[in-house]
């Protein structure tokens, strides 16, 4: 595969206007054999802090399991803006992330941030993509990722299915939070994701969605925070984000804590049937 070194981190509102302007049309089975790298990645406290607060973690130096999906989420979009990307990137779902940390890691460790592209697949709403992101500090690889997004569209109704998530825990809620209506720009100015079906609701029915939805990162990195300080050192959690999260609306939190495993889900307090994620912890 072709690596390609970038001088810095792109900035993701151009991108995503570009990739706008130009996505009608893409269509094709394969990916570009290409591998962007960013060096020398430095993190900004200020925007940590940000990114803590509103996630729910303690504002320290220790870097949540989920951030450097956040860090490396411009070179992403930077690899999916590109003309010979076959799958247009506006309306794109991220319907799973599988990451795990290798160790521990410092806000003051400067990163090497890779982002590729592997398999399309059919699904029965269009088509998959599988992404892989990894972090290394130095020649260690300390932090990697696995993310499938769906591009909506004409559908295989007999696509194979993927594994699916466990069982959501039932019982009774361990939290709940209240997420109000303007949480999607408020994210979108700590992580960078400016996707319009975040932002408003004029912009998510333009990308056919009915009302605006919270990022999925968001609800990932609320679930982690919530289930203690676990998923900060070596740890696998695997998320899979089952329904949108329309804004402004309530959530709960509810958990079952296995010996080998922690499950959680996040669900709807009006409608408790409808869950919205699922996530495993495992240590």
């Amino acid at each position: 595969m072709a690596t390609e070194i970038l001088s810095g981190v792109p900035s993701t509102a151009p991108l995503l206007v570009r990739a706008a302007l130009t996505s009608r049309g893409r269509r094709g089975d394969a990916v570009p054999d290409r591998t962007l790298v960013v060096e020398d990645v430095r993190i900004d406290r200020a925007k940590l802090a940000a990114y803590q607060r509103l996630t729910g973690y303690a504002v320290d130096d220790t870097v949540p399991q989920p951030y450097p999906w956040v860090l490396a989420f411009p070179v992403q979009t930077a690899l999916m803006a590109r003309p010979d990307f076959p799958m247009p990137l506006p309306g794109m779902v991220h319907l799973e992330n599988r990451v795990t940390t290798h160790r521990a890691m410092d806000a003051g460790e400067p990163l090497t941030l890779s982002v590729s592209a592997g398999q399309i697949r059919p699904h029965r709403r269009g088509r998959t993509l599988d992404v892989r992101l990894e972090a290394r500090v130095g020649g260690e690889l300390v932090w990697e990722c696995d993310s499938v997004y769906l591009s909506r569209g004409r559908g295989t109704q007999d696509a194979p299915r993927g594994d699916g998530p466990p069982p959501p825990p039932g019982g009774q809620p361990v939290a709940q939070w209240r997420l109000p209506e303007d949480l999607g720009r408020s994210y979108a100015s700590v992580s960078g994701d400016v996707n319009p079906i975040h932002l408003h609701p004029l912009t998510a029915k333009a990308m056919g969605f009915p009302r605006h939805i919270a990022h999925g990162m968001w609800t990932c990195a609320r679930t982690l925070a919530a289930l203690g300080r676990t998923s900060l050192g070596p740890s696998t959690s695997h998320v899979w984000f089952t329904k949108p999260v329309f804004l402004p609306s309530t959530v709960e939190l509810v958990v079952d804590r296995e010996p080998a495993r922690t499950v959680a889900a996040l669900r709807s307090a009006k409608s408790p049937e409808t869950t919205h994620l699922v996530l495993t912890l495992e240590v």
